[in-house]
C-alpha cells in the first residue's frame, strides 16, 4: 500500500472521528463553538496529510497524523458516550484514545521536531519513559472504564496507576518543553522562526491543558479546550507557510489572487529526475553538467559543482561565493559542492537561508548516483580513447609495415618486368610476398584472430602461446576445450591473455610463463603467472590494463594484478559466464 493512500486513510479516519464526535457530542444544529472546535481540530490531520505526503521520507508527518487519529477516536468516543446506547467496551478504548493525544502533542510532537529525530541520543531515555508513560496512563484509564477527566469512584488502584502515569507524563513533558527553548536559542538563524513558533504553541498548549484541569468555568474550560487542541497545529501550520518548515511553502503569486502551493523535490523525485537526465545524457561531459543541474535544482543553490579526482570540474550556475556545503562521491572519485542557497519563500521573499540538515542528507543520497554516473563517465572516456589509441595503432602498423612492404614488391616486380629478372630475382619476389601476407595475417589476428573466430577461445589461446619465444605452459580442463561463449566475453578474454603475455615478454623479461583458463561458479577465469622481474602494481603506469579492465567491467567482470619487485606477476581476469 502506497504511503500517499495510508497518509489518506489515516487523516480521513481522524478528520471523520472528530466531526463525528463533536456533532454526536452536541447534536444538531451544534451550536458556534462546536464549530470552532471542529475548525481547530481539522488543522493536526491536514498538516499531517500534507507533510506526509509530500515528504513521505520524513517521519514528522506520520507522526501529526498519529495524534490526530487520537485526537478523532477520543473525539468519537466522548460523542458516543454522550448519546448512549453504544456497547461500554468501545466507548471506553475510544475515548481513552484521548491521553494518547496529549501524550503525543505535549511530548513527542515538540520532542522530534522538527523532521521526526531525536535531537541527540541523550533524549533516548525521555522517549522510553514518555512512551511507557503515556501508555500505562492510556491502559489505566481503560481498565477504570472511565473518560480521561472523570477520576471518581472508580477502582483505587487503576486510578493510582493512571494518575501516577499521567503525572510521569506532565513530568516528561515540562522536560522536553525546556529542552526545546534550548534548542530555540541555539538554533541557526534559518531555523529560529520555526523554533520560536514551536516553543509558543507548546506554551499554549500547556496552559490549555492547565486551564482545563483547573477550570471552574465553561468558559475557562472551553478556552483550555481550544488551546489544547488549536494551539500547536497553528504554530505548526505558521511554521510551514512563513519558514518553509520541511521545505514546503505556500503563498500568493501574480496580480490576481492565484494561489502558490510550492514543495521541493522529495529525495525519491531527485533521484528519478537525475536517473532519467543521465539516461539521456549522450556525452560525459554533459552527464556530469546535468549531474550539477540535478544538485542545484534539488537544494535550490545558486551553484552547484561536480569535481573529479583529475581535477576537471563542471559547474551549474554561476560560481559565486565559497561553497556551503560539500560531500565526498563514493569511491574517491571526486566531490559535489554547492553554494549559496537562493533566496527563496513566499511573496515577500525572505532573507537567504542556510543549508540544513536535511540538504545534507539529500547530497549524501545524490553522492550514490554521482558515483556512478561519474564512473560511467570515465569508464566511457577511457574507452574511447582505448579505441582511438587502437586506430591510429592499426594505421601506423599498416603505414610503416605492410604498406611498405608492398610498396617495395610492386616496384621489384615492375623492375624485374622491364630487366628481365632471372628466377633467383622471381623467388626473392616471391618470398617477399609471403612475408607480406603473414605480416598481413599477423595484423588481422591483432584486430580478431581467425583462430578465434573459428576455434574458440581455448584454441585462440594456444595458438598464441605457441609461439613465444619462452617456455609457456597453456592448463585447460577437457570440459572447457568444446566450449563456446559470446563474442564480446571470448574477444575480452582472448586480448587480456594476448597483453598479458606480451607484457611479460617485452617488460618482464620472463623465462617461463604459465596460463590457465577455467570456468567455475558461473565465471569464465584466465590466469597469467610469470617468473620476470615484477613491479609495483601502485607505482606503475597500467594504461593498456587499465583499457582490458575497463572491457572486463563493462561486461560485468574484473582483472586483477598481483606483483612485486623480483616476484613475477600474476594477473587475473574474469566475466559472468554460465556454467
Amino acid at each position: 500500500m502506497s504511503s500517499r493512500l495510508v497518509a489518506g486513510l489515516l487523516a480521513t479516519i481522524a478528520a471523520g472521528g472528530l466531526v463525528a464526535g463533536a456533532l454526536l457530542e452536541s447534536g444538531l444544529p451544534a451550536p458556534a463553538t462546536q464549530w470552532m472546535f471542529i475548525a481547530l481540530g481539522l488543522i493536526l490531520p491536514t498538516l499531517g496529510l500534507l507533510l506526509a505526503v509530500r515528504r513521505p521520507e520524513v517521519r514528522y508527518g506520520w507522526l501529526l497524523l498519529a495524534a490526530a487519529l487520537c485526537l478523532g477516536l477520543g473525539a468519537l468516543g466522548l460523542g458516543l458516550s454522550a448519546r448512549g446506547g453504544y456497547p461500554h467496551l468501545l466507548v471506553t478504548l475510544l475515548s481513552c484514545m484521548s491521553a494518547g493525544f496529549y501524550g503525543l502533542t505535549w511530548i513527542f510532537v515538540p520532542l522530534l521536531f522538527p523532521d521526526g529525530r531525536l535531537p541527540s541520543r541523550r533524549w533516548r531515555p525521555v522517549a522510553w519513559i514518555s512512551g511507557v508513560a503515556v501508555a500505562v496512563h492510556g491502559v489505566g484509564l481503560t481498565f477504570t472504564g472511565i473518560k480521561p477527566y472523570e477520576m471518581l469512584d472508580k477502582p483505587l488502584v487503576a486510578l493510582l496507576v493512571a494518575g501516577v502515569a499521567q503525572f510521569v507524563t506532565w513530568i516528561m513533558a515540562v522536560t522536553v518543553f525546556c529542552g526545546l527553548v534550548v534548542r530555540w536559542r541555539r538554533s541557526e538563524q534559518a531555523e529560529r522562526g520555526q523554533y520560536a513558533w514551536m516553543v509558543g504553541g507548546v506554551t499554549l498548549s500547556l496552559a490549555g491543558g492547565v486551564l482545563l484541569l483547573s477550570s471552574g468555568t465553561w468558559v475557562s474550560g472551553l478556552a483550555g479546550v481550544m488551546m489544547l487542541i488549536g494551539a500547536l497545529p497553528a504554530a505548526i501550520g505558521v511554521a510551514v507557510v512563513r519558514h518553509r518548515l520541511l521545505d514546503i511553502r505556500i503563498g500568493i503569486r501574480g496580480s490576481r489572487l492565484h494561489l502558490m502551493f510550492d514543495v521541493r523535490p522529495t529525495v525519491d523525485e531527485v533521484l528519478s529526475d537525475l536517473g532519467t537526465a543521465l539516461d539521456d545524457a549522450p556525452e560525459p561531459v554533459e552527464l556530469l553538467g546535468r549531474l550539477a543541474a540535478a544538485v542545484r535544482t534539488g537544494l535550490e543553490v545558486r551553484w552547484a559543482a561536480v569535481t573529479l579526482a583529475d581535477g576537471r570540474r563542471v559547474v551549474a550556475g554561476k560560481e559565486e561565493g565559497a561553497a556551503v556545503l560539500a560531500v565526498p562521491v563514493r569511491g574517491g572519485l571526486g566531490r559535489i559542492e554547492c553554494g549559496p542557497p537562493l533566496v527563496t519563500g513566499p511573496l515577500p521573499r525572505s532573507l537567504p537561508r542556510s543549508l540544513t540538515r536535511e540538504d545534507k542528507r539529500l547530497l549524501e543520497a545524490l553522492a550514490v548516483p554521482a558515483g556512478l554516473a561519474i564512473q560511467s563517465a570515465g569508464l566511457v572516456t577511457r574507452l574511447v580513447n582505448a579505441q582511438e589509441a587502437e586506430r591510429r595503432r592499426i594505421e601506423r602498423n599498416i603505414h610503416d609495415g605492410v604498406q611498405q612492404q608492398l610498396v617495395a614488391l610492386i616496384a621489384g616486380l615492375e623492375l624485374a618486368r622491364a630487366t628481365g629478372a632471372g628466377p633467383d630475382t622471381l623467388a626473392h619476389l616471391r618470398e617477399q610476398a609471403r612475408q607480406t601476407l603473414a605480416d598481413l595475417r599477423e595484423l588481422a589476428a591483432g584486430i580478431h584472430p581467425s583462430a578465434l573466430s573459428q576455434g574458440g577461445l581455448v584454441e585462440a589461446v594456444e595458438e598464441r602461446c605457441s609461439r613465444l619465444p619462452v617456455q609457456t605452459t597453456v592448463s585447460v580442463p577437457s570440459s572447457l576445450r568444446s566450449r563456446r561463449f559470446a563474442d564480446e566475453i571470448e574477444g575480452a578474454m582472448y586480448f587480456t591473455v594476448s597483453e598479458a603475455v606480451a607484457n611479460a615478454l617485452k617488460h618482464a623479461a620472463a623465462a617461463t610463463i604459465d596460463v590457465r583458463l577455467s570456468q567455475a561458479d558461473g565465471r569464465l577465469r584466465a590466469t597469467v603467472a610469470d617468473d620476470g622481474t615484477g613491479f609495483d602494481p601502485s607505482a606503475t603506469d597500467r594504461r593498456g590494463l587499465a583499457t582490458l579492465s575497463d572491457r572486463l567491467d563493462a561486461l560485468g567482470g574484473g582483472l586483477t594484478v598481483d606483483s612485486s619487485p623480483g616476484k613475477g606477476t600474476r594477473l587475473t581476469a574474469w566475466v559472468p559466464a554460465d556454467g
